[in-house]
């Protein structure tokens, strides 16, 4: 099996968190994150922005799943530098989700904004992770095994 290394933005663990219905792609990415089937990948910024932006008043969430939520990360995932672009966002703090993404070859930068992003293959929708996670599994012997051959940055 392939590992699989994402930036996971921001409005999809909100969305995963805020889920009533354990079927959304979003909660099954998280549950997929929590099994070992793909390995965030962050640093600082990204934490900092997950706790602000978790923490507000209008999501209602409790500290102990926040705290919970940013453990996961940080236990299984890896802490990555940024890989400078000059690539221009609409959303200026957008940016650092784009940057660490690049910064680990054969990563993702999962988002439910994917129009606050360049047009790349390796920005995919929850849904879009979770069919190329099914395919990686699925995956026949001799069949394409590299995900940045197909969908990534190379």
């Amino acid at each position: 099996m392939v590992k699989i290394y994402a930036v996971i933005d921001t409005n999809v663990l909100v969305s995963a968190l805020l889920s009533r219905l354990k079927n959304t792609s979003t909660v099954q990415l998280m549950q997929l994150l929590i099994l070992g089937d793909i390995t965030p990948i962050y640093n600082d910024e990204i934490l900092e922005e997950y706790y602000s932006v978790l923490t507000r008043e209008k999501f209602g969430l409790p500290e102990v799943l926040i705290d919970e939520t940013l453990n996961v990360i940080k236990k299984f995932g890896v802490n990555s530098s940024r890989k400078e672009t000059y690539e221009l966002l609409p959303d200026p703090k957008d940016i650092v989700f784009y940057e660490v993404a690049l910064s680990v070859d054969d990563s993702f930068l999962v988002t439910g904004n994917t129009k606050h992003f360049p047009k790349k293959p390796f920005v995919v929708t929850p849904a879009e992770m979770l069919q190329i996670i099914h395919e990686m599994k699925t995956q026949k012997p001799g069949m394409l095994s590299d995900p940045a051959a197909r969908y990534g940055k190379k």
